[in-house]
């Protein structure tokens, strides 16, 4: 199969992965790649100056290229920012004739129809938000959530018979001046771009790896520098993805206002917070700093999972990922405040920070130790691109999966 590499352009960092999937389902590998942002490269998880971006993904991309001793073939590259719109929605179709069996271009056609209302719901929701009614979207992710047939619930609904469909149906959209400047960025690095995914959506497949029948619930919270996206997977669907803007770097920004130094001094504070090289006065400052913009922070993340309220109860797991999910005390209020209480959780979420060894379906044997030091709970979105460009390719009949019946169809 084609190398795929997966370029996730973040606030912070650029992050690469090169990567061969196997016919297992495993994905081999081969390199990894690393490059720091400018002030100004990206503004709320978007591309604002491309060419600089540019730049950095050439550093990155060339650290792949060495550790891997190839080019990549395919790529796919992350969307981020707080205008990308991800929301699964209800549809109640009932059919006609519920003798007749129902065949794929019937489903194309009921999966058409949701996208097209989706595409409405989100265009209106970022015209509002910008005050700009002819904005265009572009769909990006779409995936089944569940579907239930007369009440059954069904993986693969070709050939069964019935009148009452309900279909849950994720879909992600993103305004097409974010996407025509990924294009641009790809175009520039020569990359042959497979597809674009919702970097949330992303996440929460690299948590899923490649077993379609997956039964993995959880809240996968992933914290840039730029924005903290969040996601709900409820038994190996993806509910809803939500974003804000509030990441890594508004932390930095308040301890640089409260120590009155640059941003750049500030960063290495906060990096150093957890390593005993600051002494009490000025990690007392950092700490009072945090604990001010952790609170707004957490708003954000309350307001965000207030949108899931109908699901009934949400995953009480929550996976942190992101390198704004290292910091110490932003972990330990997750886990010990009671900023859950006003949410549908059955008791307190138990809050973990991703471990990337214990994702499924990886194979890190050829990386070097450098590769392997790098491959942290950061790179979790570009270890999720990865999985999302092989189901982008994923074309192999499986009868009895609803994968192969599916997937094509929902990348029409």
């Amino acid at each position: 199969m084609s190398t795929i590499l997966a370029l996730d352009i973040g606030t912070e960092f650029v992050k690469a992965i090169l990567a061969k999937p196997s016919k297992k389902g495993v994905l081999e590998i081969l390199g990894v790649g690393k490059a720091k942002q400018a002030d100004g490269n990206m503004h709320a998880g978007a591309v604002a100056d491309i060419p600089a971006v540019v730049s950095v993904c050439e550093k990155a991309l060339l650290q792949v290229e060495e550790q891997a001793g190839e080019r990549a073939e395919l790529t796919v590259v992350g969307i981020a920012g707080e205008l990308i719109k991800g929301n699964t929605t209800t549809v109640n179709y009932n059919r006609k004739d519920p003798n007749r069996p129902i065949t794929e271009d019937e489903m194309q056609e009921i999966i058409k129809k949701v996208q097209q209302k989706s595409g409405e719901v989100a265009k209106k929701t970022v015209a509002l938000e910008t005050g700009n009614n002819n904005v265009e979207v572009r769909l990006i992710n779409s995936a089944i959530v569940s579907l239930t047939i007369d009440g059954y619930k069904i993986s693969n609904p070709i050939g069964f018979k019935g009148s009452d469909i309900v279909i849950q149906f994720y879909t992600a959209f993103a305004p097409l001046i974010h996407v025509a400047a990924i294009e641009k960025v790809c175009a520039e690095l020569n990359l042959d771009l497979l597809t674009l995914a919702v970097e949330p959506f992303a996440v929460c497949r690299a948590c899923l790896g490649d077993d379609v029948e997956s039964g993995f619930s959880s809240i996968v919270m992933d914290i840039g520098g730029g924005t903290t996206d969040v996601a709900v997977v409820e038994d190996g669907g993806v509910e809803g993805t939500k974003m804000f803007g509030i990441g890594g770097r508004s932390f930095t920004h308040q301890i640089a206002e409260a120590l009155g130094v640059d941003f750049e001094t500030a960063e290495n504070y906060k990096l150093d917070y957890d390593t005993g090289k600051l002494d009490d006065r000025v990690k007392s400052k950092i700490e009072t700093a945090i604990s001010h913009n952790l609170s707004v922070w957490l708003t954000g993340v309350e307001v965000a999972l207030e949108e899931f309220q109908e699901m009934g109860s949400l995953p009480r797991n929550v996976l942190l990922c992101g390198g704004g999910a290292s910091l110490s005390p932003l972990q330990e209020t997750l886990a010990v405040s009671d900023w859950y209480k006003t949410l549908p959780f059955s008791r307190r979420p138990v809050i973990h920070l991703m471990d990337v060894a214990e994702l499924p379906d990886l194979n890190t044997d050829r990386l070097n130790v450098e590769g392997m030091s790098m491959l942290d709970h950061s790179f979790a979105t570009a270890l999720g691109l990865l999985r999302v460009g092989t189901d982008t390719l994923a074309s192999a009949p499986e009868e009895n999966k609803l994968k192969a019946k599916i997937s094509k169809l929902l990348q029409k």
